[in-house]
């Protein structure tokens, strides 16, 4: 199922994606597949293959939030804008965040959409 929204804590290595509407919330998580070698250029590959795998996953959602530490914000947006710039306009904000619970998460991004679609002047799914 492909809800409107979502958000995605991201690292280097997993990323917990939430995608959500006013009643449900459809739950994934990513895993990094690094094989932690030496060779020069294979944590960059390792990086790419990663983010490829999360932007696969959100290829059908109309808005996303991305959430997780600036270092990884930055890589992420410049994979994206370099890699996959059709996903620029779906990724609608960035947020730095710790390491927020599944709930906390959830509902951030909720109350974020509520006010990014009111800004936007689109009638939000997620209710008045």
């Amino acid at each position: 199922m492909s809800l409107f929204h979502a958000v995605v804590w991201l690292d280097h290595h997993n990323a917990k994606i939430f995608q959500f509407d006013t009643e449900h919330v459809e739950a994934q998580k990513i895993k990094s597949s690094s094989h932690h070698t030496r060779q020069h250029g294979t944590a960059v590959r390792d990086v790419h293959e990663f983010f490829a795998d999360v932007c696969t996953a959100l290829s059908e959602v109309q808005e996303i939030l991305m959430v997780g530490s600036s270092t990884v914000q930055s890589d992420f947006k410049h994979y994206v804008e370099k890699h996959r710039p059709q996903m620029s306009k779906q990724v609608v904000g960035f947020e730095a965040v710790d390491n927020p619970t599944d709930n906390q998460l959830v509902a951030m991004a909720r109350q974020y959409f509520l006010k990014y679609d009111r800004m936007a002047g689109t009638p939000s799914p997620m209710g008045v």
